[in-house]
């Protein structure tokens, strides 16, 4: 636990609003993006993540004019997915305001993508996405969805994560669908199994309910703690996160 940990909103989209569901279905309103932006980063988040929810199943870009918007209210790095499926369409979003892009269903599809990414904007600027559930036919347990978390792949989570690692790539995120807010706790066996193979850091993603269930994923080998839900509806705020943690004897990166 001497990595720095840091805590990182995440604003999923749909239709220009912040919507949050479970188990990627049963969409509720969570609010205007830009505001719940501000409201992070006063509450001192040390970075947010925006995935615009339905751009890939719709088969369109992601929405620039809200990545533009809450680049102007953000205060601190925010990484944008969804949509993203190539270099012109990585740059765009870049070029609207994101620090970061995450990628998922596209460079599983075409995983040369991921390379020109990387190449193109640097290590630091590309993060992938990994959708997963559970599989116990394959080797690590764990298997690749994509479109949302929609379609099975039948490709192993964590040889998928290590693949990815190898081209360079700055963030792993890894989602279990069957934790997607269900306020459970995080899929620990994913977030453990990828954080021993890959350099590169692991988020915690899908599932945080309490506060218990983000210290449980820094012990697991998280060093960045995603969630959603809890902090849109007020079940947990982040000064009482950063608390909470400091008090269990975690660093925490400061905004």
């Amino acid at each position: 636990m001497s990595q720095p940990v840091s805590i990182m909103p995440c604003l999923d989209m749909q239709n220009g609003r912040v919507v949050k569901g479970v188990h990627f279905v049963d969409i509720r309103d969570a609010g205007d993006p830009v505001q719940c932006a501000r409201a992070y980063c006063e509450a001192g988040a040390y970075e947010l993540a925006l995935l615009d929810i339905t751009a890939t199943i719709e088969g369109r870009r992601t929405m620039l004019d809200v990545v533009a918007r809450v680049a102007k209210a953000a205060t601190v790095p925010f990484t944008v997915g969804g949509g993203i499926g190539d270099v012109p369409s990585a740059a765009a979003v870049l070029e609207a305001g994101a620090d970061k892009v995450s990628v998922s269903s596209a460079g599983f599809r075409k995983p040369h993508v991921i390379q020109e990414m990387v190449k193109e904007f640097g290590s630091d600027r590309v993060t992938i996405a990994i959708d997963v559930d559970r599989n116990p036919a394959l080797p690590s347990g764990y298997e690749v969805y994509i479109d949302g978390g929609r379609t099975p792949t039948g490709a192993d989570a964590v040889e998928w994560a290590k693949k990815v690692d190898a081209f360079g790539v700055g963030c792993i995120l890894p989602t279990s669908k069957a934790g997607d807010g269900a306020k459970t706790g995080y899929d620990l066996p994913v977030i453990r199994a990828m954080a021993k193979v890959v350099k590169a850091p692991v988020v915690a993603s899908g599932g945080a309910g309490e506060l218990s269930h983000f210290y449980d994923a820094v012990e697991a080998g998280a060093t960045i703690l995603l969630a959603a839900s809890v902090f849109h509806f007020h079940i947990i705020d982040i000064p009482e996160l950063k608390a909470y943690l400091k008090g269990r004897g975690v660093t925490l990166k400061n905004p």
